[in-house]
């Protein structure tokens, strides 16, 4: 994926998540009760987590590509610099059935939330659309103190 198709879906990804109300959302959600929040029609989003271990499961639609966070963050893009704050990682690792996928990083342009111009960070993991069935796609990272331990179980069905 291109840095800047990469950079537009963080943007993206980022108002996904923080539209969502805190009782529905998918980044505060720990089984997967709310992963088909809001979905846009052209990706999947997975949703990342506020750190610590997290199992979801979730039904997705086959047919549509998927997009996810290991690490990231955002910050309000003000004044003259939209230079997003980067995490100090230490790791960063996604895999799907045991099968390591590459992780990107990406940085979005200039982006809304609200009123207020945000841009952000990341390092991202895509899949393209996968075929009916059941996947473990386990998601882990280290930034400082701060630690990431995702697995999903996808149960990827036709549409």
């Amino acid at each position: 994926m291109d840095p800047d198709r990469g950079g537009k879906l963080a943007a993206r990804w980022w108002k996904w998540a923080l539209s969502a109300p805190e009782e529905s959302s998918p980044v505060a959600d720990r089984t997967g009760e709310f992963a088909g929040w809001q979905q846009p029609s052209d990706v999947w989003f997975l949703a990342g987590t506020y750190g610590g271990r997290v199992v979801r499961r979730c039904q997705i639609p086959a047919g549509k590509p998927i997009f996810f966070p290991v690490l990231n963050t955002t910050r309000p893009a003000l004044g003259f610099s939209a230079r997003p704050w980067r995490m100090d990682v230490s790791r960063a690792e996604a895999d799907l059935n045991g099968n390591p996928l590459p992780v990107r990083e990406f940085v979005s342009r200039r982006f809304m939330v609200g009123i207020f111009p945000q841009v952000a960070w990341g390092l991202w993991g895509a899949l393209e659309p996968l075929t009916p069935g059941h996947y473990v796609l386990a998601i882990n990272g280290t930034a400082g103190d701060f630690e990431v331990d995702t697995t999903y179980h996808l149960d990827v069905v036709a549409s």
